[in-house]
């Protein structure tokens, strides 16, 4: 079988990553970035891949199978069409688009064209969220009952898109993956204090027809960082510390309430680290999306997933725009039978 060729566009703060591990995937053809002092840095790190200066040259080159976009959020729609209408297959960085509309059209064209569509929902694939997700399959952890994250830090600070465009998308992936379906109900709150109409901390709660609640806080405004999600179940509790040193980063607690005497009583057993492999969450997307690419099956966060996370993402933008209300979210067609 031939090699997989992909061009990893865009070589900023994260499209590096991408770069290094598609060549240490042994899948690296080449690497596009229109900026002259980026182009050097990756001419010296990857002596042996093509550059290209123009995208348009690298849809051209008959070599290349697929593209990998770590470009500025609003270029993703426009740049995946482009490559998936002269045939690529195409992984994109979250979020999908900056608009459901974008991101229906991109889905519509990857199966017009039959191509990969993949979306970077990094936390899917790493290791400590898959073993949390069995967890919850398995019922070790009861009946869920609700899911809180926080995710914050100092900076990046975006102009193109707010902290709920930006850091959110992460958590509402793994959630909905957790949850199995869309919640019916969103509610969003914020503020912006460094830009206009930019909002730098926000708190999204979701809420599911099967009663669980889910609270998102991010905030790009943070004196330090924290990436943690807690999925309390009537049985046990779950911490995924994405900040811990690895074989810490997901803890099991023997913790809830156990009635007695009519009155629910705190539980306080111990909390136990639980095993998973040690990879790389990045590795392991891009080598799903290289094996997806020569199975030709879809992959786990195909189109579909990444218009789900749209869906809430721009349901919690209406609330954050109308002061807090309440946004009702419907089923669709890209819901989860998809």
């Amino acid at each position: 079988m031939s090699r997989t060729n992909i061009v990893s566009v865009g070589y900023g703060y994260w499209g590096k990553n991408i770069a290094r591990n598609l060549n240490e995937l042994g899948v690296l053809h080449g690497i596009c970035e229109v900026d002259s002092a980026a182009q050097e840095r990756a001419r010296n790190t990857y002596p042996g891949v093509k550059l290209y200066s123009s995208y348009q040259d690298a849809l051209e080159d008959a070599e290349v199978d697929a593209i990998a976009l770590s470009t500025p959020a609003e270029t993703h729609a426009r740049l995946a069409i482009r490559a998936l209408e002269v045939g690529k297959d195409v992984f994109v960085e979250k979020p999908l688009a900056l608009t459901y509309s974008d991101g229906s059209e991109m889905i519509d064209c990857s199966e017009k064209y039959d191509r990969i569509l993949m979306v970077g929902h990094l936390l899917e694939y790493h290791p400590a969220v898959l073993a949390l997700c069995e967890l919850v399959r398995s019922g070790e952890l009861g009946k869920i009952q609700y899911i809180y994250s926080n995710r914050l830090n100092l900076g990046k600070f975006r102009r193109e898109e707010n902290i709920l465009w930006s850091f959110a998308p992460h958590d509402i992936s793994v959630i909905l993956r957790l949850i199995g379906e869309l919640p019916i109900e969103v509610i969003a709150t914020g503020g912006g204090y460094l830009q206009p109409n930019i909002a730098d901390v926000t708190t999204t709660n979701l809420l599911f027809d099967n009663g669980v609640r889910g609270h998102i806080f991010v905030s790009w405004l943070h004196p330090y960082k924290e990436q943690k999600l807690v999925v309390v179940g009537s049985r046990k509790m779950a911490v995924f510390n994405d900040c811990a040193p690895f074989g810490e980063k997901l803890v099991l607690h023997d913790k809830g309430a156990d009635w007695i005497d009519n009155r629910p009583m705190p539980r306080n057993g111990e909390g136990k680290a639980v095993a998973y492999p040690n990879l790389e969450p990045l590795k392991a997307e891009l080598k799903h999306f290289v094996d997806c690419i020569i199975s030709r099956r879809r992959p786990a966060t195909d189109g579909y997933n990444g218009l789900r996370v749209l869906q809430v993402l721009r349901a919690a933008q209406q609330s954050l725009q109308t002061g807090g209300a309440r946004v009702p979210l419907y089923e669709s067609a890209f819901s989860f039978q998809n």
